[in-house]
């Protein structure tokens, strides 16, 4: 792919906060947070450091970004369109990286997949989620309204910038996946309560929950490894650790989401074995009752057939009948007793 110029950032006339672009006809919703002072390795010297946040980038962003940065156009492509999968592109002067996050979506009861893509350059860091992503959000509110935030935050780089922002977004996954757990455990007590067939749905709910968590995470695990490769870009060799630890964070996501899959699995076939049993249960008894019925029924037809049987039209044979057929039902009821079908 061809060089492109280095990215063109208007800087702020002061450090601080720098909540809304210049005003236009199509006003963009950009919001900028600039940390003055370079000083980390990777940041250009004296320029400072720029995070700026675009959520939901439509047209009016987009042609804020292309006035103001000279990005490759297929990057500003990929901003505006759906379903992109989860990569990294390198550019002689900045990165281009599309990451997945997991976001519960309320209005339809389930996991959605957020989009983030981002540039980042040495000075700059540009982030553009296709939804809130909570994170990302709180983040970039506590880097905007505390200095000591801010300081902490943007001191170090972009590249220190962005692990944090990676990291805070992947430590969001885990309380959503100690929910997931805490609802296979809830599911597995109705199971052994006598509600399986209650909890078929939420069986069902549960995998495809865990599905859409798993389709979030595979497609980012080699391009996590991609951008532990090319940190070195936008981060002092020091901090060569904190990228390893969000590919551990990532690998043991993704372990969870393992272990979930054959629990839920496993509590499927026990629930249908539980089912299973009830309904041979059932069977076993209705078979029973047909057995013990059938003899009498069989006495019954035989007296009853039109025709001269013994004992017809006589008061003691009619007794006598009776008397036989509820002993041979005690001994049947007896007899089905002792070898346990009953």
């Amino acid at each position: 792919m061809p060089s492109i110029p280095r990215p063109r950032l208007r800087k702020a006339p002061r450090a601080g906060v720098d909540a809304r672009p210049e005003q236009g006809a199509l006003e963009p919703n950009v919001e900028r947070v600039v940390h003055g002072g370079g000083g980390a390795d990777g940041a250009a010297e004296g320029a400072g450091l720029h995070w700026i946040n675009v959520e939901r980038p439509g047209p009016a962003e987009r042609a804020w970004l292309e006035e103001h940065f000279d990005f490759h156009h297929l990057d500003f492509e990929d901003i505006t369109s759906r379903n992109q999968r989860p990569k990294i592109d390198e550019y002689p002067d900045y990165l281009f990286i599309i990451l997945h996050f997991p976001v519960f979506d309320k209005s339809l009861g389930r996991l959605n997949a957020a989009e983030l893509d981002m540039f980042i350059g040495p000075d700059f860091l540009i982030t553009l989620p296709n939804q809130p992503i909570p994170p990302v959000d709180y983040l970039f509110e506590r880097c905007e309204s505390t200095e000591e935030v801010r300081e902490d935050l943007m001191s170090k780089g972009s590249g220190y910038l962005l692990y944090r922002i990676v990291d805070d977004s992947f430590d969001y996954c885990f309380p959503m996946l100690r929910k997931m757990g805490n609802k296979l455990e809830a599911i597995e007590e109705n199971i052994f309560e006598g509600r399986s067939e209650e909890v078929v749905r939420d069986i069902s709910n549960a995998k495809q929950e865990i599905i859409n968590f798993r389709k979030i995470i595979r497609p980012q695990r080699p391009v996590l490894r991609d951008l532990e490769r090319t940190k070195q870009r936008y981060l002092a060799a020091e901090m060569d650790i904190y990228f390893d630890d969000i590919v551990d964070a990532s690998e043991r996501i993704w372990d969870m989401l393992e272990n979930y899959k054959e629990v839920v699995e496993a509590l499927e076939d026990t629930n249908e074995s539980v089912l299973s049993h009830r309904v041979n249960d059932v069977l076993r008894v209705l078979t029973a009752f047909n057995l013990v019925i059938l003899p009498l029924t069989l006495i019954g037809t035989i007296f009853g057939m039109n025709v001269a049987v013994p004992g017809e039209s006589s008061i003691t044979a009619f007794w006598l009948i009776i008397a036989g057929m509820v002993v041979m039902l005690a001994g049947i009821l007896l007899f089905f007793r002792r070898r346990g079908w009953l």
